[in-house]
């Protein structure tokens, strides 16, 4: 089959990285036709517009995008094109894997291997926020969240469980404080558990989470959450197995999908064939799963894994004494994959 996808190379190292990327999923034996659009800083620079509306008929036509890091000054200028991109698409679920890789120095010793689902289009990201004094010395934020919004997601999390032998989910919340916002999650996470009697449930504050996510990663399996709360603990699941170098994401809607590396733009180093492009050809795998792909997306990881395991051809944030440019650890996935 040949694909038609959308291509969104990013800001600072995205363009490298999503370079490789396409090398590997054509390596794979993906044929896809990719229809190349701007969004970020980049886009702004050029059109005054981080999300110009060529770039959003582009994901609108055709379903599927590959993103690269954006650039969102902290702050001033325009607000985050990745929410940006949620709100206009109703991209309600984030799905962000945790998994360790032999080759990657964590603090642990045993295999994790954590699914995140983050609601990804309310509460606090809703971007109801203002200054409630002239001076603009104080602002207030509202987080709005709603049952439909819950369902969707924590439904999400439980049919993927299902549907890829999960014994266990987690809902995570602060019900104990916020008592109408908090309470309507559990509520809707404690109804629908008892739809899938298969599945283990359980449900933590989100403090005491954050705190038995360090002190054993393993008690998790599936974790299911709000939008803030989400957006931090993915971030420390990523910390859990070596960092956002290592963490690619999805971003999910009813018939559209965008799969990204969530790590930052690097400026520091872009243009210069040092950036590592792991996150974001493991974000591609994401993404022929989800369009059906299997076999390819399976020996696409195989090939990663393989090639971290025998560090000898890896960029410099993995091996920092014997360390390869961005394209000779994307020759070195090659590699693995040609291999039987």
């Amino acid at each position: 089959m040949n694909y038609k996808f959308t291509l969104i190379p990013g800001d600072g190292i995205g363009p490298e990285i999503t370079k490789s990327a396409i090398r590997v999923i054509e390596g794979a034996g993906i044929k896809v036709d990719w229809e190349i659009t701007e969004a970020g800083l980049c886009a702004f620079d050029k059109y005054k517009d981080p999300l110009p509306q060529d770039t959003i008929d582009s994901v609108a036509k055709n379903k599927i995008a590959l993103k690269g890091p954006l650039t969102t000054p902290v702050g001033k200028s325009f607000r985050s094109v990745n929410v940006a991109l949620r709100k206009e698409f109703d991209l309600y679920v984030n799905k962000r894997p945790a998994k360790t890789y032999q080759g990657i120095k964590t603090l642990y010793f045993d295999h994790i291997d954590i699914m995140m689902f983050r609601e990804n289009t309310e509460e606090f990201y809703s971007g109801i926020e203002h200054y409630i004094d002239s001076s603009r010395t104080a602002a207030e934020t509202i987080g709005i969240v709603t049952k439909r919004g819950c369902e969707r997601i924590v439904r999400y999390a439980f049919e993927y469980s299902r549907k890829n032998n999960r014994k266990k989910v987690t809902a995570v919340h602060k019900a104990n404080i916020m008592k109408y916002t908090g309470g309507i999650f559990l509520k809707v996470a404690q109804d629908i558990a008892a739809e899938y009697h298969e599945i283990e449930f359980n449900d933590k504050i989100v403090d005491n989470m954050a705190m038995q996510m360090v002190m054993n990663p393993y008690q998790f399996d599936v974790i299911v959450t709000t939008n803030l709360f989400g957006d931090i603990l993915s971030d420390l699941a990523s910390g859990l197995v070596g960092g956002l170098g290592m963490a690619p994401g999805a971003n999910i809607g009813s018939d559209i999908g965008i799969y990204e590396a969530v790590h930052g733009s690097a400026p520091d180093i872009a243009g210069k064939n040092l950036a590592n492009p792991a996150a974001i050809i493991l974000a591609s795998v994401m993404m022929l799963e989800d369009v059906g792909e299997l076999k390819a997306s399976q020996r696409i990881e195989k090939a990663v894994a393989v090639v971290l395991a025998e560090g000898k051809k890896v960029t410099k944030d993995i091996n920092p004494v014997n360390y390869v440019s961005t394209d000779e650890m994307t020759d070195a996935i090659l590699e693995k994959l040609d291999t039987k």
